[in-house]
């Protein structure tokens, strides 16, 4: 089973070096024999899951889209008629390109929160070559 340095599983769930040897030191995480200190893939996968779950969504719809980034909105380009807006959940840069109308009407600006939704029919998995 694959397992992860405290930094790595730091990056790979958004938070700081330092969230994660709190959360091993309360028992959240648990970690393997190794010295330094490793944390097991699937309890890191099992912790992502409940970090993606704090972050409420604000909408109240029911929805057949089932990858919803809540975040905030930190960037606003609006040029003529289209409009380009990125927002950041966790570790999470989505960028999406609507039109301008549709900004003013949602009153998109930095620092709101917003929920983008994304329904795709091909995902691609891609795993790091040492993985295999």
């Amino acid at each position: 089973m694959p397992s992860y340095k405290i930094a790595e599983a730091a990056r790979l769930l958004g938070v700081s070096d330092d969230t994660v040897r709190r959360w091993v030191d309360q028992g959240v995480l648990p970690t393997t024999d190794a010295s330094p200190v490793e944390i097991p893939g699937d309890a890191l996968a099992e912790r992502a899951v409940e970090v993606a779950r704090a972050a409420s969504d604000p909408t109240d719809v029911l929805s057949s889209a089932r990858n919803r980034f809540v975040g905030l909105v930190t960037r606003v380009q609006v040029d003529g008629i289209m409009a380009q807006i990125d927002i950041q959940s966790g570790p999470h840069r989505v960028v999406s390109l609507l039109s301008a109308e549709a900004v003013a009407d949602l009153g998109l600006e930095v620092g709101s929160l917003a929920v983008a939704v994304v329904k795709a029919t091909n995902v691609i998995v891609e795993t790091p070559k040492e993985s295999r």
